[in-house]
């Protein structure tokens, strides 16, 4: 098999591969960036679900609210490029700008909440991203390694639904992440595919936190009584059969679906709403284990 060499010059001959070498030198410079982002970031928690509607970035926002009411520094990073809900659920509206140094200071909910998402990049919030998942993994990264979080007891990531290329990249660029919570409704048609995020985690060996069921009977506001709307109990079933923990319930909630329209999240909103209630009670449990992983 025959070799084939550069033929041109002297001076032609030393600029070949520099192409390959600045190629080298951006990658090992973003990884640095990387680096230096997350290691001021003392807790990583990704929300996940093999299904799409299922309340994910309800659960993701209201922990974040709750951590962050707890005066523990928190960061909320919304990474469904598609269907992006975290600025519509906290009231956030305006455009975030990216800085000549290509750096971006995410939008502030609070004094200890600070939130990304692709929302906030967007002229037109009617806008499509129609992306191929190189796009969207080069985004991702730039979510990750560009924002000028600061120093944070927590980072919440809400992860796109399903178990593709975008939660995997995530997972793989977060690094060290301390564990998933896992969302899902309890009829049988949610619990199916939430499964598969159940195996997803155990591959990539991510420990899970464990599994909420969101959307678990109807809370009357005038009775107080509860129905069954979708069924009860199958998230529960599903923790007990893959033998990870069961986090709780939270019920469907005229207060908390009112109180995302508006862009105030149910916990701090809602005052002892049985979702705000039960929320609060799940959050509980999330601390803890974090506290737990982190001795």
């Amino acid at each position: 098999m025959s070799t084939t060499t550069c033929q041109g010059n002297s001076s032609q001959q030393a600029g070949c591969g520099q192409p390959d070498k600045m190629a080298e030198m951006q990658r090992i410079k973003e990884q640095l960036e990387m680096q230096e982002t997350l290691y001021n970031i003392r807790h990583k928690i990704v929300v996940l679900s093999g299904k799409g509607g299922v309340g994910k970035s309800s659960v993701a926002a209201n922990l974040s609210v709750s951590l962050s009411r707890a005066g523990l520094r928190t960061g909320l990073l919304d990474t469904d490029l598609h269907g992006p809900s975290i600025p519509t659920l906290l009231g956030l509206n305006a455009r975030i700008p990216v800085t000549d140094e290509k750096r971006i200071e995410p939008a502030s909910f609070s004094d200890t909440l600070k939130v990304m998402s692709v929302g906030l990049l967007l002229d037109d919030q009617s806008e499509a991203l129609v992306w191929r998942g190189p796009a969207k993994h080069g985004v991702i990264k730039e979510l990750l390694g560009s924002v000028t979080w600061g120093e944070l007891d927590y980072l919440i990531v809400d992860c796109p639904p399903g178990t593709g290329d975008e939660p995997l990249s995530i997972i793989q660029l977060l690094q060290n992440v301390d564990g998933a919570i896992i969302v899902t409704t309890p009829q049988d048609l949610a619990v199916v595919d939430v499964r598969k995020s159940v195996t997803f985690c155990r591959h990539l060996n991510l420990p899970v936190i464990g599994v909420v069921e969101n959307m678990s009977g109807y809370a009357c506001p005038h009775c107080g009584k509860s129905v069954d709307i979708f069924k009860s109990g199958g998230g529960e079933k599903m923790a007990a059969e893959m033998g990870i923990p069961f986090l709780g319930r939270i019920p469907l909630d005229p207060a908390m679906v009112s109180a995302g329209d508006e862009g105030k999240p149910c916990v701090g909103q809602t005052g002892d709403s049985p979702a705000a209630v039960a929320m609060e009670e799940i959050f509980t449990k999330v601390r803890a284990f974090a506290a737990e992983n982190a001795k």
